[in-house]
């Protein structure tokens, strides 16, 4: 399974925020990498390059790498309604950042693990495929066997239940359901998706 495996401190401070969630080192560098920091002048980024690190920016936030990323602009070209919005909406319904949304796991990297390790279930089935589109109306839960793991517990213990409005969780069964797409202004994710339109654009 292809996935980012590079320095994450460095990218969140090429960002300027935690993009990979808390990070202790980005706190205490909270400025661009490099010998400099934030001493350096530093030019005037092109329009293209502002374009270019948005992109950057939700590939990274995501988890998703730069075909994946291609193919999933092009189905939301192809869909009704804006663009922009209609990317964000699929990134957010891929199976891993659903696992991440209802708590199961603390970081969109741990949630790929656990779908990859076969430790998810969409609707009672067993899936490990992290990519996955879940629809609306369907189950994502922690499968029989895996609901004693101790990372799945403490996740579920330090996270907020009920965040997300597009998410219903049961605490009891370790289940959740997708309830539907998720509206552009209740995605909390700090991304200016008009911009990666221009770049595909061109």
């Amino acid at each position: 399974m292809a996935r980012y495996t590079g320095p994450r401190t460095k990218i969140s401070r090429k960002f300027g925020e935690p993009i990979f969630g808390p990070d202790k080192v980005f706190e205490k560098k909270n400025y661009p990498p490099g010998m400099h920091g934030n001493m350096r002048r530093r030019k005037k980024t092109s329009e293209y390059g502002v374009q270019l690190q948005e992109k950057q920016k939700a590939k990274y936030t995501y988890g998703v790498l730069e075909r994946q990323f291609s193919n999933l602009f092009k189905k939301a070209s192809r869909s009704k309604g804006i663009t922009g919005e209609a990317l964000l909406q699929l990134l957010e319904s891929r199976l891993d950042n659903v696992v991440f949304r209802m708590g199961i796991a603390p970081t969109r990297a741990a949630a790929r693990q656990l779908v990859s390790h076969r430790h998810i279930t969409v609707d009672g089935k067993v899936l490990n495929i992290p990519s996955y589109t879940v629809r609306a109306g369907e189950y994502v839960g922690v499968r029989e066997k895996s609901k004693s793991l101790e990372a799945i517990n403490e996740s579920l213990t330090g996270s907020k239940r009920n965040a997300y409005s597009w998410i219903e969780w049961d605490s009891e069964k370790m289940t959740g359901r997708f309830l539907n797409m998720p509206e552009r202004e209740d995605i909390p994710e700090n991304i200016k998706e008009q911009l990666i339109v221009e770049l595909y654009s061109k």
